[in-house]
C-alpha cells in the first residue's frame, strides 16, 4: 500500500473537518525522552518522497522536515523526558507524548490517525477521537509526516543537546539505541543521568 490520504479522507466524509496524523519516535533507545509529533496536512496534499521516517535515509528526513513544516496546516511536536518514562512506562510516556502534540496544534483537530495498535497505557491514553492504523506511517501520509517531524526533532535533541553534555557515551552516533558501541560506553562510565534505568535491567543485571 502506498502512502496515501486514504485514512484521511474518509475521516473527513464522516464529518471530521481537521484529522490529523501521529506518531512518536525514541520508544527503543536506552536514553533520553520519546517524542511526538501530530501534523494536519491540507486536502489533496502531496509531498513527493514522502513515506515511513524508517524507510527514509537521515539525509532524506532532514530535507522532507522544512517541506512538511511548510505544507501542513497545522503542526506540533512534543516529547516526555527519561524521568517521566522511568516513573511511568514507556508506552504510557508515548501515549502522553502523543496526546500533548495533538494538543499543541495551533488548529485543533477533532480526529486523529494514529499509528500502531495502541492509544492507552496504563497513566496515560489518546482522548482525541482517533483510530489505529498498524503500519500507519507506511500508508497514511499524514502520518508519515509526523514520523519525519518526531524522528528528525529528537535526533536533532541527542545530537545537539545531550551529546555535548555527555560526549563519553558518543549518543550523535547511535541516538542511543542499544548498539555495541553504546553498551561499551556503558560498561565503561556507567549509566549518565539521562539513561532510562527502567531499560537497563538486563544490563545491571550482566555486570
Amino acid at each position: 500500500m502506498s502512502v496515501n490520504l486514504h485514512y484521511e479522507d474518509k475521516a473527513r466524509s464522516a464529518g471530521f473537518s481537521s484529522v490529523c496524523g501521529v506518531d512518536e519516535a525514541g520508544a527503543g533507545p536506552l536514553m533520553g525522552p520519546v517524542y511526538a509529533a501530530a501534523v494536519i496536512l491540507p486536502e489533496n496534499c502531496e509531498i513527493e518522497g514522502l513515506n515511513d521516517s524508517k524507510k527514509l535515509t537521515e539525509k532524506k528526513r532532514e530535507a522532507l522536515f522544512p517541506v512538511i513544516c511548510e505544507k501542513a496546516v497545522a503542526y506540533a511536536i512534543a516529547s516526555v523526558d527519561e524521568t517521566e518514562i522511568d516513573a511511568t512506562d514507556i508506552l504510557s510516556a508515548r501515549m502522553k507524548a502523543m496526546q500533548l502534540a495533538i494538543d499543541a496544534l495551533q488548529i485543533p483537530a477533532d480526529y486523529a490517525l494514529i499509528d500502531g495498535n495502541r492509544d492507552h497505557g496504563a497513566s496515560a491514553k489518546i482522548t482525541t477521537p482517533h483510530e489505529t492504523i498498524v503500519g500507519g506511517d507506511g500508508a497514511s501520509l499524514s502520518i508519515a509526516a509526523a514520523s519525519v517531524l518526531a524522528k528528525v526533532s529528537r535526533d536533532h535533541y541527542v545530537v545537539e543537546v545531550l551529546d555535548p553534555m555527555y560526549p563519553e557515551y558518543q549518543f550523535a552516533r547511535h541516538k542511543g539505541y542499544g548498539t555495541k558501541l553504546h553498551y561499551q560506553m556503558l560498561d565503561q562510565y556507567g549509566p549518565s543521568p539521562v539513561h532510562r534505568m527502567t531499560f537497563l535491567k538486563k544490563w545491571e543485571a550482566r555486570r
